[in-house]
């Protein structure tokens, strides 16, 4: 039995984020502390990637800002991270969408998974 992967498997358990993929349009809340104080902002973009297990998981979400992209790696395991809701699931082939760096106009659409109710 290896310890560090038990202790692992207990933190990341305690961690109580929704199930998210590649494509899927996320809001993330993060606490960014300015001096003394603290306040919670938020990025809303679409998630090309996961990358890594357990502890060291982490993810990059994608916005348009202007004219400009802007991406950022939040780590699932960080402090900072306040919470994660989930605005649209998107449907896509790959678990890393690095292609959709380059669309623009109609092609960087993402196709929205349907939802089957039975």
């Amino acid at each position: 039995m290896n310890l560090i992967s038990e202790i692992q498997k207990e933190i990341v358990a305690a961690n109580d984020l929704p199930i998210f993929g590649a494509g899927d349009t996320i809001i993330v809340s993060y606490k960014i502390k300015e001096g003394v104080k603290e306040r919670i902002q938020q990025f809303q973009g679409v998630v090309l990637q996961r990358r890594g297990s357990g502890l060291t998981e982490t993810f990059t979400v994608r916005k348009m800002s202007g004219n400009i992209g802007v991406e950022r790696i939040f780590p699932i395991s960080s402090p900072f991270l306040d919470a994660i809701s989930i605005v649209k699931r998107g449907a896509v082939r790959r678990a890393r969408i690095f292609y959709f760096r380059e669309r623009t106009g109609k092609s960087a659409r993402i196709r929205e998974k349907k939802k089957f109710v039975k």
